[in-house]
């Protein structure tokens, strides 16, 4: 079987084993709605961000539904690593690179499963983008790259890890990144330091192209920005990830 063979049946394990852990699919898909229903209704009021706050928090809460879902990636790539079933896969002459793969595919189609919900909630909270199906389409792409880029740098976090319960704690500050991002109120809006930090940091400029996208006036700067952050992300979790699975295995 060649290695594409081995890494769809590695995808149909990964996604039979979120089916069997309710936690799983709603740490993935329902918690970033019950985030954007809590801020919408609940927060969404104080702050000042020149437009319907609907539409201004829906980019940064997609951005947050691809991370709410890393932590049950970091765990189940440091479960096969520790509980042995790698040593098996070798035995049956599987391709050890296919489960990597598996992960890390599982979690983008996971991503999509729960920016799709999120923003059907959106709309039915009165979301009202501006994105042509060019736009909207450029949203996918942006996505789908973020979501392989940080798939494959919580892919090398789980395996880095010690335990199944470090793994999950190793992500942590990927689900917090952002929250110090332009995610919930304009940067220009925080304290300094704080403003600093969200201007620079990976996240903001992601966040604002997908807002761009969604309005219809996507800046060039920051789709090259956006871009360029996962991309390296993508590389650096890559090579980290293969380096240290030769390792371990």
């Amino acid at each position: 079987m060649s290695t594409q063979s081995h890494s769809a049946i590695m995808l149909r394990r990964n996604f039979r084993h979120i089916a069997r852990n309710p936690t799983t699919v709603f740490s993935a898909v329902l918690m970033p709605v019950v985030i954007m229903l809590m801020f919408v209704y609940v927060f969404g009021d104080a702050f000042n961000v020149g437009v319907d706050y609907i539409d201004y928090a829906t980019p940064g809460l997609m951005l947050l539904a691809v991370c709410y879902g890393l932590g049950a990636t970091a765990v189940a790539v440091n479960s096969d690593m520790t509980k042995g079933i790698i040593n098996r896969f070798k035995v049956m002459d599987v391709s050890r690179g296919a489960v990597l793969t598996g992960h890390v595919v599982a979690s983008v189609l996971t991503n999509l499963v729960a920016i799709a919900a999120l923003i059907g909630v959106a709309f039915a909270l009165g979301f009202s983008p501006e994105a042509s199906l060019l736009d909207w389409l450029g949203v996918f792409g942006l996505v789908v790259l973020l979501g392989f880029a940080t798939g494959w740098l919580t892919v090398a976090l789980g395996l880095v890890s010690k335990s199944p319960e470090t793994a999950g704690l190793a992500a942590v500050p990927l689900v917090m990144l952002p929250f110090f991002s332009s995610a919930i109120v304009p940067a220009e809006q925080m304290g300094p330091g704080v403003r600093q930090f969200a201007e620079y940091q990976p996240f903001t400029p992601i966040i604002e192209t997908l807002r761009g996208l969604l309005n219809g006036a996507p800046s060039s700067g920051d789709a090259i920005a956006a871009v360029a952050w996962c991309a390296g992300i993508a590389l650096v979790g890559y090579l980290w990830a293969r380096s240290t699975f030769k390792k371990r295995a």
